[in-house]
């Protein structure tokens, strides 16, 4: 997901090389770079001392065994043991339940709510899978050897419950408004959960501190970087600084902007659609790419799964030794997979559901796919073909995507890495769908679920597509990538405060599926994976099951306030919602 967050902290200096993949994007060719390159300038002179403050705040590391941990991660890695373990190890006692969920079998077409589960898992995915998967994995393997890939795997898999957290919590404390369309996220769990548990306060801080800082943090990450290195990966394919575009890179910006308009614009509908179409594409073209590397490189497999363990456990070569290379795979991870940043609560409240466990079976997927598949992929293509032991330069991304195309080299080193570059351009594009869906959401919490509020900032957030792909704004990316991290703060606090609730949303909903109790749900009413709108008339018989329902309970409760009458039990101070339902 997040490929610009370097395995080092330090501070500030350009991610991006004059020599690197993005080396054409200002000062070498053309009016329209010597102008970029200015305006690059002027923006560093004012905003690097305070991305260097916060970077060095955010990701201020402690020594363990001769090695900086970066206290950030240790957060990270805290949150997702003990939320694994309190939720009773749900990656694996309940990834076959899950199944079911996501095919839409257990939602209502009836149910509040907008996109079915696969759209919203395909949202958050579009948002995670990206230049992380190919760049960091390669910088990461190179740093920690091949045994920082099984560390990656390992905390892939404890990453997915707080996936499972964030969207459970995104679901149960969302806002359904009168159309229909719905917010959510960590501002609403965090405000409306903890005054729940008595602590309105501290809740409405929390909330507004992560609005804000998500804001702040998603234009980094999710518009100016992904416009940015998306931009010059054309440029690179297509010839350098002797490449059409390379004093062009406006007109990248903008036809980047254009087609991300005609998403955004249309709300979280549109971008669940796109999104939909476009993850599973992204993915299989990288499987096959990479699944064609392993075929060429196929004797190397088996060594590379030794070379896995053997490094993982040992930490031979690498600086700091086994907690070297643990402290890099579990950084790639977390950072991959973003577990405990807030976004899957922003993704999934969307979800048609009457049942907030249901999104949280569904997000255990998000980190499976991300974490576990796509940058295990990478790290066997890396292995397997003898780059694990190349120079990874400063870690950039640029170091980073360069080593992954000299991998697709092997197949064929005259067309098959520009696949790469159109999985660069493919994951970039899809970025930019969904982070600007859950800034959209962060501004409209801040001012009160304003719609104009949130249509504006959509209008922004087309048109600064156009300044990341001309210019490269290294310090205001720095500075966004320390309050993306930022997030996770308020965000995984409130997870904390509100674990208990969490906890008992989802094993509820475990123990009613095992006693297989369930609603049974007529198959044309599933909510299905993409045709999720109701018909008129099953909208009309919806409100007379619902209607009937309620006629029902109220049937039960009267008959049980009269049972226990006749009893000499005396119920006129019991609260309706105490009463038994039908």
């Amino acid at each position: 997901m997040y490929p610009e967050m370097r395995l080092e902290t330090a501070p500030f200096q350009s991610n991006i090389p004059a020599e690197s993949l993005a080396a054409p994007l200002s000062g070498q060719v053309g009016q329209v770079d010597v102008l970029a390159s200015g305006f690059d300038q002027a923006v560093e002179t004012v905003f690097a001392p305070f991305a260097n403050f916060l970077s060095l705040v955010v990701f201020f590391e402690v020594p363990v065994l001769g090695t900086g941990v970066p206290l950030i991660v240790v957060w990270l890695m805290a949150a997702a043991v003990f939320i694994t373990v309190y939720l009773r190890f749900q990656p694996i006692t309940g990834l076959k339940h899950s199944f079911e969920v996501i095919r839409g079998r257990l939602t209502r077409k009836t149910d509040p709510g907008e996109v079915s589960s696969f759209q919203a898992l395909a949202t958050e995915l579009s948002g995670t899978v990206g230049l992380g998967n190919i760049a960091g994995v390669a910088v990461a393997i190179t740093i920690g050897g091949p045994g920082a890939a099984l560390w990656i795997i390992i905390f892939g898999f404890f990453a997915m419950s707080v996936k499972m957290a964030e969207a459970t919590l995104g679901v149960k404390y969302r806002k359904v408004h009168a159309d229909g369309t719905t917010s959510g996220g960590p501002m609403y769990y965090l405000r409306d959960g903890l005054a729940e548990i008595g602590r309105p306060r501290l809740g409405r801080f929390l909330g507004a501190f992560y609005a804000i800082v998500t804001v702040v943090g998603v234009f980094g990450a999710g518009n100016l970087f992904q416009a940015n290195q998306g931009a010059a990966a054309i440029v690179t394919a297509t010839g350098g600084e002797s490449s059409w575009f390379a004093d062009k890179l406006w007109l990248l910006g903008l036809v980047y902007a254009v087609l991300a308009g005609a998403v955004i614009l249309g709300g979280i509908k549109k971008i669940a659609e796109w999104t939909g179409a476009i993850t599973p594409i992204m993915a299989i073209v990288y499987f096959l790419s990479v699944f064609a590397i392993l075929l060429v490189n196929f004797t190397h497999i088996p060594q590379a799964f030794v070379l896995m363990f053997q490094g993982a456990f040992t930490g031979e070569g690498v600086a700091g030794g086994i907690i070297g290379v643990a402290i890099v795979g579990i950084q790639r991870a977390l950072f991959s997979n973003a577990a405990g940043v807030g976004s899957a609560g922003m993704a999934h409240s969307a979800v048609k559901t009457h049942d907030p466990a249901t999104e949280g079976f569904t997000a255990l997927w998000e980190p499976l796919i991300d974490s576990i598949f796509i940058c295990t992929l990478t790290a066997l293509a890396i292995i397997t073909t003898g780059l694990y032991t190349a120079d990874a330069g400063d870690g950039s991304t640029a170091e980073g995507v360069a080593l992954t195309s000299r991998a697709f080299a092997t197949v064929n080193d005259t067309w098959f890495p520009f696949v790469l570059t159109v999985c660069v351009v493919l994951f970039a594009f899809s970025t930019l769908l969904s982070y600007g869906y859950y800034g959209q959401k962060a501004i409209g919490y801040l001012l009160g679920d304003s719609r104009r509020a949130e249509k504006v900032f959509q209008i922004v957030w087309v048109l600064a597509i156009v300044v990341g792909a001309s210019a490269s704004l290294d310090s205001v990316i720095a500075f966004s990538d320390a309050m993306f991290f930022l997030m996770s703060v308020p965000a995984l606090l409130g997870m904390y405060f509100l674990s208990k609730i969490v906890r008992l949303e989802i094993l509820r909903h475990r123990i009613r599926a095992m006693a297989d109790q369930l609603p049974d749900i007529p198959e044309d009413l599933q909510v299905g994976i993409r045709d999720h709108e109701p018909s008129k008339e099953q909208v009309r018989s919806e409100a007379r099951r619902l209607k009937a329902l309620r006629t029902r309970r109220r049937e039960v409760k009267r008959e049980f306030r009269k049972a226990q009458k006749a009893r000499g039990v005396d119920m006129s101070d019991v609260p309706a919602e105490e009463l038994p339902k039908a």
